[in-house]
C-alpha cells in the first residue's frame, strides 16, 4: 500500500496567513499516514459526526468545470464517501451548514446539490441542511426568515420539509419550513440537531426554545450559517454581532446546547464560552470555499468518544484522494492538520449533561478502536500525494524573494502617519515611485489629506513589508489615490510576453456594496475606447487593466490582452470577507494563453482564457486606491493596500512575496583552523551569502590549563561578531581580542528573526608558557641534592606520558620542545657563569 508522503514544513501560526482559507492550507502541516490523535488502544464507545461546510462553488461549477474534468464534483464525492463509510466510521448523522449553492436563482446549481444529497438518501444516511446567505433570494441583513416570500424560495422547493420528512431523524419544522430539528441515536444515546436559517426571526427563536423545552433531556448540537468568525491570522476566533445575538437570545440560556457549527466565514476557528449555567459551549467555524477548487472537498469528521470524554476532530478530503494522480497539485493534501483543523475537545459528557439528563452514560458498546485513525487509514489507502506548499513568517522587511524581471515594487515600511504631498512611496526595484495626488486637483467630494495613512499595526502576516497604505471614508465620489509620475518607465512597460501582478489588500470592516461596490485597488489607467477593443455596453471607457472588488465582494481582475480586438478578459474570486487581508497574484502565462488569479495562494475557479499579455495606453500612469473611468478617477478603495509588485513574466508561487528569501546558501571560503601560534589575537572569516543578510560568527572559547605551573586556572569566554553581506554576495568578519584556548565557531546568516542553519569551524590558539625555574647544576660536592626527582613536579607521571591537561598531543610536543630548548640554554649560561667565577 502506498502511503502519503511525509514533508516537513514551517507554519505561520497564523496566517496568516489573517489569512483567508487558502493561506490556512499553506500554513498547515502535510498529511501523514500516522494520526497525531491518540488512537486509544483501549476499546471505547465511539461514533463520528460529519459536517459539510459551504458547498456553493461545487454546485456552481459542477456542470461547467468539475464534470468535464473529473466526471463528478467535490460535493457528490463527499456525500458518496460518507454513504460508503457510514458503517465503518459509525456515522449516524451529517450536518450541512449552509451555502448549498452560490446563486439561489440558478436551477443548475440546485440540480447539482440535489444529485449530491441523493447519495445520502439512497444509503439511508440521516442529514440536516439549512440556508446560507447564498441560498435565499435576498440575503439583505434587514430581512429575516419570516419576511421572505416562501412560495418563491428555491431552497424550500428543492429541500423542503416534505423531503426532510422522509429522513427518520426528522422531527419537525418551524412555520417557515427553514428551521428544523432532528434526533439521532448513537451508542445508546440520543442527540438533537437544531438547524437555523440565514437571519433568524424572534418568532423562530421562540420556536427553537419550545422544541428544546419539549425534549428537555436531549443534548443539542446547534447548526447555523453564521455564529463565529475568524481573525486575519486564520485561526483566532472573532465574535460577530449576529453570533452574539444568538448567544444572548438562545444559546446561553439553554444548557442543552453544548456544541455549535457554522460556515460562512473563510477559515477554521473555535471558541469556548461559558453559558448561564456555568457550563462550556464549544463554537466551531469550518469553511473552505476560498481554498483550491472552491474548498477541495474538505469536510469535518468529529469522533465522539463517550467512554474517554473527548471529541476528536479532523479535516479530511475524500475529493483529494479520488482525483487521478496526474491531476494532483501541491494544494491536494488529504488532511489539514492545523490547530483549528485537527484537535481534541475534552468533555465529560455525563457531567456536562447532568443538569438536564442525569442518566446520560458512557454508551452501550465500548467495543471500538479509534475512528479517527480508521478514517485516516481509509482515505490514505493507496494514495500518494504531492508535497504541500510550504512557507514561513518573514524574519523582517528584507525577507522576501527578489524576482527576476521585476519592473516595479512599491513598499511602505519606514513611513508612518498621513500620506501628504511630501510623502514618497519608494519603488525598491527602480525609479517608479508613487506620490499622493492632491485631493483638491481631483473631482473627489470631501476628500482630505488625512484620508490616507500608512499603518503598520495590522498587515498581512506573510508580507515582509510590515506596513500598508489605508484609504478611509472612501466611496464612489470621495476617493484618494497614489500615482506614478507622468514620465515613469513603468507607465509604458511592455508586458506582451506575460506578467505577474501581486498585491496585498483588505476591505474595511464597514465596507458596503452601495458605497464601495466596484471600487478598484490597482489600475493601469487609460481608456479602452482608444484601443482596438470592440465597443461594448460595459466598461468601454474604463482603463485597460484594473483589479478591484465587485458589489458582491468578489475580486475582479479585468484586462485587455495584447490583442485588444479579443475584448475584455475577466477573472473572479469567490466572496471576500471584510476586515481580513488577502494576497492576490495575477499570472498571465503566454504558453497556456491564460490569466490565473490566485487568492492567498490558491487559484480561483473563474479564470481568463485565450489571453496573452496586456494592452496599454502610452504615457498613462499606474494608480493605487481608486478606479479610472471616462478619463478621471472615481470609486475609491475602502480599505488598505500593502506592498505591490509587477513582474514582466509569468511566475510560480516560489517567486511570490509570500515566500521567504533563501538563507541556505551560506558558505565559508576562508576561516582559521587547526592550531594557531601563541599570541594570536585576531582571526578572519570570509565567504558568500545572501546579499543584504546579516552574518554572525559566534564562538565559545575554552582555554585549558597548559601546565600547572604556567596556567593557574581554567577560564571560559564567548565572542560574537557580525557583518552584512555585500551586494556582490561576499562577506568578511575579523574577530579580535582573542586569547589562548580552543574555539568552536558557529557562522549563520539571518534576516531578522529567521536564520540559517549554522556552518561550523574549529581552531585553537597556543598558550604562552613561562618556563619553570630549574636548579643550577653544580659540580660534585657543591651544594645539596642527590639527583632525586623530589620537588620537580613530575612525581607520579609515567615515563613518556603526557600530562592530562586537555591540550592535544601536537601542542604538547611543541611545548615540550620549547621547554627543552629553554632548559638547554639555561644550563649553558649557568656553566659559563661558574667557569668565570672559578677563574
Amino acid at each position: 500500500m502506498r502511503r502519503a508522503r511525509l514533508a516537513a514544513r514551517c507554519t505561520a501560526g497564523a496566517l496568516a496567513i489573517g489569512v483567508a482559507t487558502s493561506l490556512l492550507l499553506a500554513a498547515t502541516p502535510p498529511a501523514s499516514a500516522q494520526s497525531t490523535v491518540d488512537d486509544g488502544a483501549d476499546l471505547a464507545s465511539r461514533f463520528t459526526f460529519a459536517v459539510l461546510p459551504d458547498t456553493q462553488f461545487y454546485s456552481r461549477y459542477s456542470a461547467e468545470q468539475f464534470q468535464p474534468r473529473y466526471g463528478t464534483d467535490p460535493f457528490a464525492t463527499q456525500t458518496q464517501w460518507i454513504a460508503d463509510n457510514a458503517d465503518a466510521l459509525r456515522i449516524p448523522f451529517t450536518a450541512h451548514i449552509g451555502d448549498v449553492v452560490d446563486r439561489a436563482s440558478v436551477e443548475a446549481e440546485w440540480q447539482a446539490a440535489d444529485n449530491a444529497m441523493k447519495n445520502l438518501e439512497a444509503a439511508g444516511a440521516s442529514y440536516s441542511i439549512l440556508t446560507g446567505n447564498h441560498d435565499v433570494l435576498d440575503s439583505n441583513d434587514a430581512l429575516v426568515d419570516t419576511d421572505y416570500d416562501l412560495t418563491a424560495e428555491p431552497f424550500l422547493r428543492w429541500f423542503g420539509t416534505e423531503r426532510a420528512a422522509a429522513d427518520p431523524s426528522y422531527q419537525g419544522s418551524d412555520p417557515t419550513g427553514f428551521s428544523r430539528y432532528h434526533v439521532f441515536e448513537a451508542e445508546g444515546q440520543e442527540f438533537m440537531v437544531l438547524t437555523l436559517p440565514w437571519r433568524v426571526s424572534d418568532a423562530t427563536l421562540a420556536w427553537a426554545d419550545s422544541v428544546m423545552a419539549a425534549h428537555p433531556t436531549l443534548p443539542v448540537i446547534l447548526t447555523s450559517h453564521e455564529v463565529l468568525n475568524v481573525e486575519a491570522d486564520g485561526a483566532t476566533p472573532r465574535e460577530t454581532a449576529y453570533g452574539l445575538m444568538l448567544w444572548d437570545k438562545l444559546i446561553a440560556g439553554n444548557d442543552q446546547i453544548f456544541l455549535t457549527f457554522n460556515g460562512h466565514f473563510h477559515g477554521a476557528s473555535r471558541l469556548t464560552k461559558i453559558n448561564d449555567f456555568g457550563h462550556e459551549v464549544h463554537e466551531v467555524l469550518i469553511d473552505y470555499q476560498m481554498a483550491y477548487e472552491g474548498g477541495n472537498g474538505y469536510l469535518g469528521l468529529l469522533e465522539f468518544d463517550l467512554t474517554n470524554g473527548q471529541i476528536n476532530a479532523q479535516t479530511a478530503s475524500p475529493w483529494v484522494v479520488s482525483k487521478p494522480q496526474e491531476t494532483l497539485a501541491s494544494y491536494d493534501q488529504p488532511f489539514l492538520e492545523g490547530a483549528q483543523q485537527q484537535y481534541s475537545i475534552d468533555i465529560d459528557f455525563a457531567e456536562r449533561f447532568a443538569g438536564f439528563n442525569p442518566t446520560f452514560g458512557e454508551g452501550t458498546t465500548p467495543d471500538e478502536h479509534s475512528l479517527t485513525q480508521r478514517a485516516r487509514d481509509i482515505l490514505l489507502d493507496g494514495f500518494e500525494g504531492p508535497d504541500p506548499i510550504s512557507t514561513e513568517l518573514p524574519g523582517d522587511e528584507r525577507d522576501f524573494v527578489e524576482a527576476e524581471g521585476t519592473v516595479a515594487h512599491w513598499r511602505f515600511n519606514g513611513l508612518d502617519g498621513v500620506v501628504d504631498a511630501d510623502t514618497v512611496i519608494e519603488d525598491v526595484a527602480g525609479d517608479n515611485d508613487l506620490r499622493r495626488v492632491d485631493p483638491a486637483s481631483t473631482d473627489a467630494v470631501g476628500a482630505e489629506w488625512g484620508d490616507v495613512t500608512v499603518e503598520s499595526t495590522d498587515v498581512h502576516g506573510f508580507s515582509s513589508d510590515g506596513a500598508a497604505v489605508c484609504f478611509a471614508d472612501s466611496s464612489a465620489t470621495r476617493y484618494s489615490y497614489l500615482s506614478t509620475a507622468p514620465d515613469a518607465v513603468v507607465n509604458d512597460v511592455d508586458l506582451s510576453d506575460g506578467y505577474t501582478i501581486e498585491t496585498f489588500v483588505k476591505l474595511d470592516a464597514d465596507w458596503n456594496a452601495a458605497q464601495n461596490g466596484w471600487s478598484k485597488a490597482l489600475v493601469r489607467t487609460g481608456n479602452r475606447s482608444w484601443t482596438e477593443m470592440p465597443p461594448s455596453r460595459w466598461d468601454y471607457t474604463a482603463s485597460p487593466t484594473a483589479l478591484g472588488i465587485s458589489n458582491l465582494r468578489e475580486f475582479q481582475y479585468s484586462s485587455l490582452s495584447a490583442d485588444a480586438a479579443k475584448g475584455d478578459r475577466v477573472n473572479w474570486s469567490g466572496e471576500i470577507m471584510t476586515g481580513s487581508w488577502s494576497h492576490v497574484a495575477i499570472v498571465n502565462d503566454p504558453e497556456t494563453q491564460t490569466t490565473t488569479m490566485y487568492v492567498d495562494g490558491a487559484p480561483v475557479l473563474r479564470n481568463a482564457v485565450d489571453t496573452v499579455g496586456m494592452t496599454w495606453n502610452e504615457g498613462m500612469p499606474w494608480i493605487l486606491g481608486a478606479d479610472w473611468v471616462d478619463d478621471a478617477a472615481r470609486n475609491g478603495w475602502h480599505g488598505c493596500i500593502g506592498e505591490t509588485r509587477i513582474i514582466d513574466r509569468a511566475t510560480t508561487p516560489a517567486d511570490w512575496l509570500t515566500q521567504r528569501a533563501d538563507l541556505s546558501g551560506l558558505q565559508i571560503s576562508s576561516a582559521p583552523s587547526g592550531v594557531l601560534p601563541a599570541g594570536t589575537e585576531s582571526v578572519t572569516f570570509s565567504g558568500t551569502g545572501l546579499p543584504g543578510a546579516d552574518v554572525v560568527v559566534a564562538t565559545s572559547e575554552s582555554a585549558s590549563e597548559v601546565v600547572a605551573a604556567a596556567v593557574a586556572s581554567t577560564t571560559t569566554a564567548a565572542a560574537t561578531t557580525a557583518a552584512v553581506v555585500d551586494p556582490d554576495g561576499r562577506w568578511t568578519i575579523t574577530m579580535t581580542g582573542l586569547s589562548a584556548g580552543s574555539y568552536d565557531a558557529q557562522v549563520t546568516q539571518s534576516l531578522g528573526a529567521r536564520a540559517s542553519d549554522p556552518v561550523t569551524a574549529q581552531f585553537s590558539i597556543t598558550a604562552v608558557v613561562e618556563p619553570t625555574p630549574t636548579p643550577i647544576p653544580t659540580a660534585p660536592g657543591e651544594g645539596g641534592g642527590s639527583g632525586s626527582d623530589s620537588g620537580n613536579g613530575s612525581a607520579g607521571t609515567a615515563e613518556g606520558a603526557l600530562p592530562a591537561t586537555g591540550l592535544d598531543q601536537g601542542v604538547w610536543m611543541s611545548l615540550l620542545a620549547l621547554g627543552g630548548a629553554l632548559l638547554a640554554v639555561g644550563a649553558t649560561i649557568a656553566v659559563r657563569a661558574r667557569r668565570r667565577m672559578r677563574v
